[in-house]
């Protein structure tokens, strides 16, 4: 395991270096300080990626041929490393161009991917995932939004929920349930759909965040073209795979306040017995969360030195998330204890920390469901990295129309 980098690496590094040293400042002092999810930072994004994909900064590992920057995956993580530090990163892309675009690559004809690539990699169209329902829970095999063939179209009805930025979305990857007859698995299959279509609605859901990036979506007698079909027929399963891996390598690195912060709020705490840093019980958890936060480090280090060397990371990048969104849950939950009555304000200009534990309290929780449940991700490295015996899972062979349903 090599920590450094290469000379290559370094000169690379540099160079982003520059580039946003140059540009970021520029961006910034165009938009200023504009709030989250309004039609102005929307567009700030917007003009962000488009500066990116002008230099060859989006999406870096892809062909220069398709709006990529013809590089490598290593040069990807370290531009990502400096884009972060210096203080520029928007969400609004991650899901599009980090599992359903990859998705559309993969699996669509040569005309729709020339279609759709180039535009979202410049940031001029968004995309969604459409996988959860309300009665399948971590089942994601378990759908019932069918999609019945017309002709050469499909007709569909039914219902999504959780869908992450549905609401502004141009774009969006559907897994729907085209054959009841057979297994759970083997009767579905993926299209690509029009988020703008009158036959889609999104409902956005409150959050106790106060946030609404989160939508149920109803389908009612939607159509779509057959070219618009990922992957065979009845392939569906294999087709989301491919986006909820990479959908959980992105969880797996989401951000929030570290072992530091929560020390450095620790400092300026006293509790019944003294500063909250002399305290024993929270002195351990400390200890725990460096460790914790160290082992992922290190596991990161793992996966770019694979990377730099031109292989493909290992099942250690799936590791990332379990841990992670349990830490953050953990330590959020403790610093709002800490904080005591001050723990319930909300607002950043009164609370300690500028109630970013707050924050955390109210979305950890939901990094623990995003991209497969605790209890599914640990059946993952149970069976498939460690080599554990599989469940029981006694409705595998069963057709889904004959599955009990508990109504």
């Amino acid at each position: 395991m090599d920590f450094n980098d290469s000379p290559e690496e370094a000169a690379y590094r540099e160079k982003a270096r520059a580039w946003l040293a140059e540009n970021a400042a520029a961006h910034r002092a165009k938009f200023g300080e504009l709030k989250p999810n309004t039609p102005e930072h929307m567009a700030a994004a917007k003009d962000w990626q488009a500066t990116k994909a002008g230099a060859g900064y989006a999406c870096i590992t892809w062909p220069a041929a398709i709006g990529g920057g013809g590089g490598t995956p290593i040069q990807s993580v370290i531009f990502g490393q400096e884009e972060t530090k210096a203080g520029l990163g928007y969400g609004y892309f991650t899901i599009g161009l980090g599992m359903c675009v990859p998705t559309v690559m993969a699996f669509a004809d040569s005309d729709t991917k020339k279609r759709f690539v180039s535009p979202a990699v410049k940031g001029e169209e968004i995309w969604c995932q459409l996988f959860s329902e309300p009665a399948g829970g971590s089942d994601v095999a378990a759908l019932r939004t069918r999609a019945v063939k017309d002709g050469d179209e499909w007709v569909i009805n039914g219902q999504k929920v959780w869908t992450t930025g549905a609401h502004y979305c141009d774009y969006g990857i559907l897994l729907t349930r085209t054959d009841p007859d057979v297994p759970k698995h083997k009767g579905l299959t993926m299209f690509w759909i029009d988020m703008r279509d009158a036959a889609v609605e999104c409902r956005p859901i409150h959050q106790m965040s106060g946030g609404r990036e989160f939508n149920e979506v109803y389908f009612t007698d939607l159509r779509v073209k057959d070219s618009q079909r990922l992957g065979e027929v009845g392939d569906g399963w294999k087709v989301a795979l491919v986006t909820l891996m990479n959908e959980r390598l992105a969880v797996g690195g989401s951000a929030g306040p570290n072992y530091r912060e929560i020390m450095k709020l620790a400092r300026q705490l006293s509790g019944s017995t003294g500063p909250a840093l002399k305290d024993q019980a929270f002195r351990e958890k400390l200890a725990d969360w460096y460790v914790q936060s160290e082992g992922l480090k290190f596991t990161r280090f793992r996966t770019m030195t694979a990377l730099s060397r031109g292989q493909t990371p290992g099942p250690e990048s799936s590791i990332g998330k379990i841990i992670s969104a349990n830490q953050l849950q953990d330590l959020a939950n403790t610093a709002v204890e800490m904080e005591d009555q001050y723990g319930i304000l909300v607002d950043p200009d009164q609370a300690p920390a500028e109630a970013a534990f707050q924050q955390s309290l109210m979305w950890a929780p939901g990094l623990r469901i995003a991209g497969g449940t605790d209890e599914i991700l640990k059946n993952i490295i149970a069976e498939r990295v460690l080599g554990l015996p599989g469940d029981v899972r006694v409705d595998k062979d069963v057709p889904f129309k004959d599955m009990p349903t508990g109504r």
